[in-house]
């Protein structure tokens, strides 16, 4: 009998996602990945910052044949309101383990973040990334975002970065609005200098006034100036340089 010529190939393994549940289950692999991967250090009031206040913009993905508690990649986001007024979203984390890349993993990681962060009305999201990391450049410039500026000695290790930005469209272009309703026709057109017009007709299409006018308010830059990265993160990095 001959021995069969067919060789038993390796079964793909599906990648699965989940979102980040709590801090116990969770941080301590989020920490080991990304002091791993990335070049910047990061304190545990960081990690908490983030997820504290926004863990629903935080998803891991594990391989099917492994453990939920076991990630391989992570995302990890923020949302708030920029200068009072943009509703914007921010990637302040993505790593993905060196034996697990080029399986399309921080795509769709991505993909997960940005769409909770529209669902939550957010019109533009930002991130930094270290100028020469072709590979991150590469993908979220494939989804879209466009070099905003260059950070010089962005990073603690003396690296430059650009900060890259995705403009969203507003979440109403993409639902099916009711029809405006016809604006109301008066019943008796106003006429400068008639003397037939009741005073009581006249009141009845006057147009009406406006509410006076609110002074804007202060540029964030005048309050705090140039965020950078935003809030806690200038906080924390001035902690680090401590």
């Amino acid at each position: 009998m001959e021995p069969s010529s067919s060789t038993s190939l390796p079964v793909p393994v599906e990648i699965l996602y989940r979102p980040y549940t709590n801090e116990d289950d969770d941080l301590p692999h989020i920490q080991r990945l990304v002091e791993s991967e990335l070049s910047e250090p990061y304190t545990i009031y960081t990690y908490r910052y983030f997820l504290h206040q926004w863990p629903h913009l935080a998803f891991l993905a594990y391989p099917s044949n492994g453990s939920p508690n076991e990630p391989i990649a992570l995302i990890v986001c923020k949302q708030d309101l920029h200068r009072y007024k943009t509703n914007r979203g921010y990637i302040a984390m993505l790593s993905v383990s060196r034996e697990w890349r080029k399986r399309r993993i921080a795509s769709k990681l991505v993909d997960l973040a940005l769409e909770a962060m529209k669902n939550d009305g957010a019109e533009q999201i930002v991130l930094e990334t270290e100028s020469d990391n072709d590979a991150a450049l590469a993908l979220y410039e494939s989804l879209g975002f466009i070099r905003e500026k260059r950070l010089y000695r962005f990073y603690l290790n003396g690296k430059d970065a650009y900060r890259l930005l995705l403009p969203l469209p507003p979440l109403s272009t993409n639902r099916s609005l009711p029809p405006a309703p016809a604006p109301a026709q008066p019943s008796t057109p106003l006429l400068v200098n008639n003397p037939n017009q009741t005073e009581s007709n006249q009141d009845a299409v006057e147009a009406p006034k406006l509410p006076p006018r609110v002074p804007p308010r202060p540029d964030a830059e005048e309050v705090r100036g140039e965020e950078g990265v935003d809030g806690v993160e200038e906080e924390v990095r001035e902690r680090l340089r401590l």
